[in-house]
C-alpha cells in the first residue's frame, strides 16, 4: 500500500529523473520515468549490482503483517531482504540514500516482547548502522490510503474501509496518523535534504511531507 503511494509520488514528483522498479513479477504499466527489473530473488541481488549503480536512492517499502507468522519467517522476509537489499546498494559504491518503512512501536533494543517490534528494531539498526550517504527509518502509525490506493492485505481494506467516514475526525492527531502522499512525500524531501533525526515519527513524517 505504501509503495503504491510512494510509486505515484515519485512519477509526478519533480525531483526524482528516473525511476528503478524492482519486482518479483512484471508490472501491467510503466510510467515514463520507470524502468523494471523482474527478479525472483529478493534474498541475493548481486547480479543487477551494475544496473543500481546509475540511482542515487532507495525507498525500501517492502513490508509484511506479522500475523500467524513465527519469529524466524517474520525475520526471514522482514530483515533478511531488507539486509541484502541495502548490502547491495553499498556494494555499488554509489553515495546511496537509503528510506525505510518501519513502523510504530518498533523496538530499537530488540529485547522486548512484541516479535514484530524486536525484528524492525534489528532491522532498522542494520541499515542505520551501514555507510550509506543518509540512511532514514520511518515509523508511521496509521496511514490513510489516498487515490485509490488499497491494500494487498484483505483484512487491511475491511479496516481502512470501516475507518474512512471517521478519518477526518482521525486527521488532526499528527502524532499518530498520516496519509500515503504524505509519507511518499517525506520519504523523498529527507533522502533529498536531509531531517534532524534519523527515526522519522508520524509527526516528523508529516512536518517533513509538508515542506518543498
Amino acid at each position: 500500500m505504501i509503495g503504491q503511494g510512494v510509486l505515484r509520488e515519485c512519477e509526478t514528483n519533480p525531483l526524482i529523473a528516473s525511476i528503478l522498479l524492482i519486482n518479483r513479477r512484471k508490472s501491467e504499466r510503466l510510467h515514463a520515468k520507470s524502468k523494471e527489473i523482474v527478479h525472483d530473488n529478493f534474498y541475493d541481488f548481486t547480479s543487477i549490482i551494475p544496473q543500481l549503480k546509475e540511482y542515487d536512492t532507495c525507498l525500501f517499502c517492502l513490508g509484511i503483517t506479522s500475523v500467524g507468522m513465527s519469529e524466524q519467517e517474520y525475520t526471514k522476509i522482514t530483515y533478511d531482504i531488507a539486509f541484502a537489499a541495502a548490502n547491495a546498494l553499498i556494494q555499488t559504491g554509489t553515495p546511496y540514500s537509503f528510506c525505510y518503512i518501519s513502523g510504530a512501536g518498533t523496538d530499537s533494543s530488540e529485547k522486548g516482547n512484541s516479535m514484530w517490534a524486536r525484528v524492525k528494531g534489528k532491522t532498522e539498526n542494520a541499515i542505520l548502522a551501514m555507510p550509506f550517504k543518509n540512511a532514514y527509518v520511518f515509523r508511521p502509525g496509521y496511514i490513510q490510503p489516498l487515490n485509490g490506493i488499497k491494500s494487498k492485505t484483505g483484512w487491511y481494506n475491511a479496516f481502512y474501509t470501516v475507518l474512512k467516514p471517521l478519518y477526518f475526525l482521525l486527521k488532526p492527531i499528527k502524532s499518530f496518523i498520516t496519509d500515503t502522499g504524505t509519507m511518499a512525500r517525506a520519504m523523498i524531501y529527507a533522502a533529498e535534504y536531509g531531517y534532524p533525526s534519523r527515526v522519522l515519527s508520524s509527526k516528523d513524517i508529516n512536518i517533513c511531507g509538508k515542506k518543498k
